[in-house]
């Protein structure tokens, strides 16, 4: 067996040569297809014909395994990513939500330029109730990618919930612009105008809603809310029972209409409806409330009592069922408890002096 011992000078030689011109021959053309990181590559084989081959090609060899390695590296992060982006997915839909926070963190650090997985560590955090987080994550999304309109769909659901109804009407301005066919993204564009008291804008939106979906759900009822929220109420009653005609026994659309039909001075028909929105819901006060009310304004006094007593009890805070409730036993000639329910609304309505009308917004 010839070794490198054996040989000569000169066939030394000519067997580097025939190495260099085999390296050279299959190596620059792979180098050349690897695109400009394989510069530094080609020119260091090319060294290889004119200086001493054996370092050469050690670092020609070198710098190869880097350049050919770098696809492979760029495939297998990417994969990465999208290994991540699925996990993530996964750990929201599944409600693991400690763990999709932690892979979110982990994920925005390695890659903070994803809209993506900031969007989606986002919606983690509003799941799990953090609003702060939730937010600043959700923005940061908007401002790498915003013509992403589920980001601005996200982060107005978040300023729904904080309450910051007019930065969410702006998000949602801005999802409805990009995908304006959504009939929900409406509705919900229109109960933040509402709460940000812009109704006429919230029933153009309402309307729009319906014009879309005719069978969303709620859809009449939140028409008929703007509309009474604007004095309409004959127009706000026609829709509550649109939306009844539609949905069935939805309570808050029977409660809404009882409302309405006690604001038009409609008692008998306001108080059908009313008893059967406490059927339907019984712990809420305010259609205890208003059933008490009616009752007291259709002469039913003694059926009023208990009704405005059971308003007060499930809101002790609320100052309302008590002039109500004084006026009642005032008919009734209950002097004494009369008194004490007087002296009681003047402490609550005292107690909340920011509050517009009578310390409720209420019409007592």
């Amino acid at each position: 067996m010839i070794n490198d011992a054996m040989m000569g000078a000169t066939a030394r030689q000519r067997l580097n040569s025939m190495l260099i011109e085999y390296f050279l021959c299959h190596s620059l053309t792979a180098a050349a297809k690897s695109g400009p990181q394989a510069k530094p590559v080609i020119a260091a084989l090319k060294r290889c014909a004119t200086r001493n081959p054996a370092p050469v090609l050690v670092i020609a060899a070198s710098l190869c395994l880097l350049c050919w390695s770098a696809p492979a590296q760029a495939q297998n992060q990417t994969q990465t990513q999208a290994q991540t982006r699925q996990q993530l997915l996964h750990d929201l839909d599944s409600g693991q939500l400690r763990h999709a926070v932690l892979v979110g963190q982990q994920a925005v650090s390695r890659w903070p330029r994803d809209a993506q997985f900031r969007h989606y560590l986002g919606v983690a955090y509003f799941k799990n109730g953090d609003l702060k987080q939730a937010q600043e994550q959700l923005t940061r999304a908007r401002e790498l990618n915003p013509k992403d309109s589920a980001i601005h769909l996200d982060l107005a659901l978040v300023l729904l919930s904080e309450p910051d109804y007019a930065g969410a009407a702006d998000e949602l301005e801005a999802a409805i612009r990009l995908n304006p066919s959504v009939a929900l993204w409406h509705t919900l564009l229109g109960r933040a105008y509402l709460n940000s008291n812009r109704s006429l804008q919230a029933t153009a939106e309402f309307k729009t809603a319906l014009r879309l979906d005719p069978a969303i759900k709620l859809g009449h009822y939140h028409l008929g809310f703007a509309y009474f929220s604007l004095g309409r109420n004959d127009e706000a009653i026609g829709e509550y029972k649109e939306e009844l005609r539609r949905s069935g026994e939805s309570p808050a659309a029977v409660c809404a209409l009882g409302h309405s039909l006690l604001a038009s001075g409609k008692y008998d028909a306001a108080i059908t409806y009313l008893q059967r929105g406490t059927e339907m819901d019984s712990r809420n006060p305010d259609v205890w409330y208003d059933l008490g009310k009616a009752q007291a304004l259709a002469g039913q006094w003694a059926k009023a009592e208990p009704s405005l007593r059971k308003a007060s009890e499930l809101d002790p805070k609320d100052p309302s069922p008590h002039y109500q409730l004084a006026r009642v036993l005032e008919k009734l000639g209950k002097t004494e408890e009369t008194l004490r329910e007087r002296e009681r609304f003047a402490e609550l309505k005292k107690a909340q002096p920011a509050a517009a009308g009578m310390a409720t917004g209420r019409d007592q």
